[in-house]
């Protein structure tokens, strides 16, 4: 029964509806380019949109709904009060996706011990919510964003969920440069939480202020990121997590055609016996000539699998689909 609900998804993942919006398909072509600037600006009218000259909507099985409300909105003479309605007749809270939405049923594990099987399925969730632009003057976005990552022994009797890290953050975004005119493209700095929700001698958890720099060379992009973790003091779950996960990682991202490669790499930097990494290479292809739904592979070996893992050496490979790149 538990696979057949699975297969049940993926196919319902695949032929998902695909009617989308011309604004936000071209929002998010300039957003896969690293240009926030243009995409920020097409979300922030999308969100924005004059609902007393027309009301955009992507899924076209809402039609006759959004008719509806537009006849109620056109009640209403005071533009705010219009633009307050329409947020609470269309329960609208502009999410968005952050990083990579996957699922992947079929994750092979090399670490075999408490318990655990060596296949599982491995599946993570991402969005981010804009909060502010331009505050500062910089053309900046401010952002709260979530991503959830779990591994679910869905094969096993009982398929408990084993491990699930919660990585809650903040961060601006701010552009950089013309463009055409300079490698560098944006630079992002955040605040980030992550923990496993875990008691006791399972529990793990650590705060970062980070920054990080975008850069594209042609079709290559380059993002390497630089953290501070904050002290936990006496309370520490992890004091030596800096010494698996080093201070810092760098992300490369490769689209060709309808492929995209990505490859990141960790490392602490000491250069003696104590020398620990981790590298994880992702790769979506099209799948059944859909738009948004990707076929997904990832193989990744190192330090840092998961929190409850961080000092444990782990190869993986993994299969499944993503629902965002």
């Amino acid at each position: 029964m538990k696979q057949l609900l699975l297969s049940i998804f993926l196919i319902s993942a695949i032929f998902a509806n695909e009617n989308l919006d011309e604004l936000y398909a071209k929002a998010k072509k300039f957003e896969d380019e690293h240009n926030y600037k243009e995409a920020m600006l097409i979300y922030k009218q999308i969100a924005k949109s004059e609902t007393n000259d027309k009301i955009t909507f992507i899924d076209e099985d809402k039609e006759a709904e959004v008719k509806a409300t537009k006849k109620v909105l056109d009640t209403i003479e005071d533009k705010e009060t219009r633009n307050t309605l329409s947020q609470i007749l269309a329960s609208s809270f502009d999410l968005y996706p952050y990083n990579e939405n996957y699922l992947l049923p079929f994750s092979y594990s090399s670490k075999l011990d408490d318990g655990r099987k060596d296949f599982e399925t491995v599946f993570q969730l991402s969005v981010k919510k804009p909060i502010s632009y331009n505050f500062f003057g910089l053309k900046e976005s401010i952002n709260f964003a979530y991503t959830q990552k779990s591994w679910w022994q869905l094969y096993s009797e009982s398929s408990p969920f084993r491990e699930t890290n919660y990585k809650p953050e903040v961060f601006v975004m701010i552009p950089y440069g013309k463009k055409n005119k300079t490698s560098l493209k944006a630079l992002k700095f955040g605040f980030l939480h992550e923990s496993n929700g875990q008691a006791q001698a399972k529990s793990r958890s650590w705060n970062r202020l980070y920054a990080q720099s975008y850069f594209q060379f042609s079709s290559l992009f380059f993002s390497p990121r630089i953290w501070y973790r904050i002290p936990d003091g006496q309370n520490d779950d992890n004091p030596d997590i800096e010494d698996y996960l080093g201070y810092g990682d760098l992300t490369f991202d490769l689209p060709y055609k309808k492929h995209t490669f990505k490859l990141l790499l960790r490392n602490n930097l000491k250069f003696d016996d104590s020398n620990k990494g981790f590298a994880e290479l992702s790769w979506t292809f099209p799948l059944l000539n859909s738009k948004n739904t990707f076929g997904y592979v990832q193989v990744s070996s190192g330090y840092g699998d998961s929190l409850i893992d961080y000092n444990e050496e782990i190869n993986r490979i993994s299969f499944g689909i993503s629902l965002s790149r």
